[in-house]
């Protein structure tokens, strides 16, 4: 391609976008007229752009006004998806720091276990997922967590999927026993597991609720750290209704 049509190229992206930005400035739409002199355009150039954004479906035409089309929408959801895993991502590695002990952000969704963010750092390891996580609940907290907000039938339906399997001499025997176990757990009490899923790691899981949804937020240590456990998940605990409302919006994600 020629330096010539590179930049011609280049300058009717840039005036494509000045008009995209003119139209969403405009709440209740625009004519064509009005969106040439928003963008500094020679109206028949306006004209040719604003069909060509029309046809790509980046503006939609309705009684001679022009608005934002489902194309441009599309990309304003991503965007604010990004911003809002962004600002999650961004609170986890702030409780990272602060408790000493990587962060994990996890919900279940469709019958799935679904670890959405970890924060960790290389002097704080995450957990690593020697098994995966989906078919091993039963033996970490996340998952422990997850599945003590359920009720029976759901319980049931993942464990006849995902049946309990011994990963370490402390993993729980069989589904009846975590099945009690589950029920024996508070609504908002921290879900604690011991070198259940990883020998010489222990972890601690808050649940979260939003809507019909469940969440967790969970920490793990090394074991020679097990005191700092609860301590830490319960000032994590304290902590969460600062993030609530963008947990609750990135469950949706």
């Amino acid at each position: 391609m020629s330096e010539t049509n590179s930049g011609t190229l280049i300058g009717s992206v840039q005036r494509a976008m000045r008009l995209l930005e003119a139209v969403a400035e405009r709440e209740h739409g625009a004519p064509a007229k009005q969106l040439a002199r928003d963008a500094g355009l020679a109206l028949p150039t306006a004209y040719h752009l604003l069909r060509t954004l029309v046809h790509e479906g980046y503006l939609r035409r309705e009684k001679g006004l022009f608005f934002l089309g489902e194309a441009a929408e599309r990309l304003s959801s991503s965007g604010a998806q990004q911003k809002r895993r962004s600002t999650v991502g961004e609170a986890l590695a702030h409780w990272r720091d602060a408790l000493g002990a990587p962060v994990y952000f996890a919900i279940y969704r469709d019958g799935e276990i679904e670890v959405k963010c970890v924060a960790d750092s290389p002097n704080l390891p995450a957990v690593e997922e020697w098994a995966d996580f989906r078919e091993t609940g039963h033996a970490h907290a996340i998952g422990q967590c997850l599945l003590s907000q359920l009720g029976d039938d759901a319980r049931r339906d993942h464990l006849n999927r995902y049946p309990v399997q011994s990963l370490t001499p402390y993993t729980v025997r069989d589904n009846e026993t975590l099945l009690r176990r589950l029920d024996r757990i508070g609504r908002m009490e921290p879900v604690v597991e011991r070198q259940e899923y990883a020998l010489g790691t222990v972890c601690a899981a808050i649940p979260i609720t939003a809507g019909a949804t469940a969440g967790t937020l969970a920490i793990s240590l090394p074991l020679h750290q097990a005191d700092r456990l609860l301590p830490a998940a319960h000032q994590l605990q304290t902590e969460i209704g600062k993030l609530l409302g963008t947990l609750a919006i990135s469950i949706s994600i």
